[in-house]
């Protein structure tokens, strides 16, 4: 790291929130610096005022959140209160931002190629041609296959990686001193992720950038990190080198977060194989046409003979990279899309080829909680409403309903007073536990789990996952458990498939797995999980 004066430096940083909240500010009087070479991380809860500060460096913040105490210093420049004028020129040249989700960062109707030819045209006087070669250049420095091909698609034909990677190539063309990265790999699967990392590394090293690094995973910090802010509800708790933050915790909130952090060492329950077996899937398989602008067909092989089963109060994980088929096959299962071949048996009712009108009875059987709990909610209706609607249109009176709602939201730690209030009133967290309890209104056998973790901070992780292995312990319920963290999947699956290209290669017990995985895929994807040989807390 180097010692010289820092890239950027945050003095006594004080931002308020608008009136009537839980507190009066969202960051309380944060000091930190970035040096040149130095990678920083601010990690905290959701509502820590992570993202805060970085939207306060760029200059992005609204309105609402004025800046009401200290200094942003770029490079000795003040620039708390520049006009948008002067931080026009500052963005992409001098300090630059990589958001989480490239899908929505990015312009779905321009190239790839130019939307980064778009910062050049915006700042600098290079001829067409020069453009042509510096986007050229910096698509190939970001390790992106085919240039001329990714400068000519669009976002949505590439994958998020591909996309995450072209958001980068876009923050670091004009070479800016600080960049800024806001949960950059929080969507991506361990291997994706692992590629993430290792190219920003490898490019703040050749560039000599400062990196501000906003993340909830301490394998990631563990990974990158030079020095590790903590902050809570505001408060910067804890400031130093990531060996001490992450290795002796100081602070109470530290150790708390620490403590929550999934390890990969798996906890083996007693199997019962009398238990009766609630899912059976036997060579399923799903394909799809996918037919090019240029009329040339190609057949995906989105799931390919597949096997399983999930016996009562039993989990099963699947796990794999993006695109591996993990949630085809969770989609299948609940027949939200139809198997292209194999049979998918709950209990001893076969519904892999059932039509839709005879689906209908065997619904309430089985329930999925998706990965975004608040696009899983209808906005316009309270929460009370939201879980009655399923068991009263399977015949359930309506004071029954409510009743039974009470019930589960008491089961899932929320109060009952959540169900005169709307989706946009709780945490992601809370609206996890709604979701969840909404889908168990229905008295499931099978309980299917799509990435339902996530996005949630480890704390709040923890909760979660500490409530799903209480509801599989007390309504010995069948549950499908679909994950890209390895971590998460250590801790609550009983059993494990690993998925390839559509295919299972490997699958067994999760400890016998995790102990002494067999399969090269299976090797490489347990040796990408971030902070692997961490000790975290010491």
């Amino acid at each position: 790291m180097n010692a010289a004066a820092p890239v950027l430096e945050v003095r006594n940083l004080t931002i308020a929130l608008p009136s009537g909240g839980d507190r009066a500010t969202a960051v309380r009087n944060v000091s930190f610096t970035v040096g040149a070479h130095d990678i920083v991380c601010l990690i905290g809860e959701s509502g820590s005022g992570k993202s805060v500060i970085a939207q306060g460096v760029m200059g992005l913040l609204p309105k609402s959140l004025p800046v009401t105490g200290g200094q942003i210093l770029l490079q000795g420049e003040d620039i708390t209160h520049a006009p948008l004028a002067r931080l026009r020129e500052l963005r992409a040249t001098r300090m630059s931002m990589i958001f989480q989700e490239p899908m929505t960062a990015l312009n779905p109707v321009m190239t790839c190629g130019d939307q980064i030819d778009e910062v050049l045209r915006e700042h600098t006087r290079l001829s067409a041609e020069q453009r042509r070669e510096k986007v050229l250049a910096i698509i190939r420095e970001v390790l992106l296959p085919d240039p001329e091909r990714m400068m000519a698609s669009y976002p949505h034909q590439l994958s998020g990686g591909q996309r995450q990677r072209i958001m980068i190539a876009m923050a670091l063309v004009l070479e800016p001193v600080l960049l800024i990265a806001d949960e950059p790999t929080t969507a991506l699967d361990v291997t994706t992720q692992a590629q993430i990392l290792k190219l920003v590394l490898e490019l703040q090293h050749k560039h000599g950038t400062g990196v501000l690094f906003i993340t909830h995973d301490f394998g990631v910090v563990a990974e990158i990190a030079h020095r590790v802010a903590v902050l809570r509800l505001g408060d910067l708790v804890e400031l130093g080198p990531k060996a001490e933050v992450l290795g002796r915790p100081q602070h109470d909130y530290t150790r708390m977060l620490m403590a929550a952090v999934p390890t990969l060492n798996t906890v083996q329950r007693p199997a019962d194989a009398a238990a009766p077996v609630v899912l059976s899937v036997k060579s399923l398989a799903k394909t799809y046409d996918d037919k090019s602008w240029f009329g040339k067909r190609r057949t995906v092989h989105a799931a390919k003979d597949v096997n399983f089963e999930i016996r009562r109060g039993q989990t099963l994980g699947i796990v794999g990279e993006s695109g591996s088929g993990k949630s085809t096959v969770a989609r299948c299962v609940v027949r939200l899309v139809d198997p292209s071949a194999g049979s998918v048996l709950l209990g001893a009712d076969e519904i892999a080829a059932l039509p839709p009108a005879r689906l209908r009875p065997l619904r309430r059987r089985v329930q999925i909680v998706f990965q975004d709990p608040f696009r899983s909610l209808n906005p316009r209706r309270t929460v009370g409403e939201a879980m009655i609607e399923g068991p009263m249109n399977y015949g359930l009176a309506r004071e029954a309903a409510l009743a039974k709602a009470r019930e589960l939201l008491a089961l899932v730690r929320m109060d009952a007073g959540a169900m005169a209030r709307y989706p946009h009133q709780f945490s992601g967290g809370q609206r996890q536990r709604i979701c969840i309890a909404r889908a168990l209104m229905m008295e499931p056998e099978l309980l299917v789990a799509d990435e339902a973790v996530s996005a949630l901070d480890v704390s709040v992780q923890a909760q979660v996952l500490r409530l799903f292995e209480e509801i599989r312990s007390r309504l010995s319920i069948a549950m499908l458990f679909i994950t890209h963290d390895l971590r998460v999947a250590s801790q609550v699956c009983d059993t494990l498939a690993v998925m390839s290209r559509g295919e299972v290669v490997e699958y067994g017990p999760a400890h016998r797995i995790f102990g002494a995985p067999e399969h090269a895929y299976t090797k490489a994807l347990f040796a990408a999980a971030p902070g692997r040989g961490f000790a975290f807390g010491g």
